[in-house]
């Protein structure tokens, strides 16, 4: 899924990261399937599959993490910590392990090694 900043296109099935209410003027990253046809129209809209408000010192990243907990662009490896809250998209905990799936993921600093490296706050595992 890549992040856009275009206009996105709001459904029942977008999931709002920390089921936050947008209001107008809110800075917000939208996360989209780029594999899904995008009507040829200016400016550009994406059917957002997640939203997420922009906030200081936190990072989203929505990806497919691999078994190694690496996402599918080799560009984030996850280090959960017992602090790392996982959880589902309906808000239940979650106690199997989270790779091999879709995840949204909350974090704050990484290190500066190829893939980064992060200790992330939250998981949410996406059905």
């Amino acid at each position: 899924m890549s992040p856009s900043r275009k206009n996105n296109i709001v459904s029942p099935t977008t999931y709002f990261v920390d089921h936050t209410t947008m209001a107008l003027g809110n800075m917000v990253t939208g996360f989209y399937d780029g594999n899904v046809p995008v009507p040829l129209i200016y400016p550009p809209q994406y059917n957002a599959i997640v939203m997420a408000e922009d906030m200081p010192y936190e990072n989203v990243k929505v990806d497919y993490f691999d078994n190694q907990l690496v996402s599918s662009d080799n560009t984030l490896k996850l280090n959960i910590a017992p602090s790392t809250e996982i959880i589902l998209e309906n808000d239940q905990t979650f106690t199997q392990n989270p790779s091999n799936r879709y995840l949204i993921v909350i974090y704050g600093p990484t290190t500066r090694s190829i893939p980064a490296q992060t200790v992330p706050y939250k998981i949410i595992v996406m059905c």
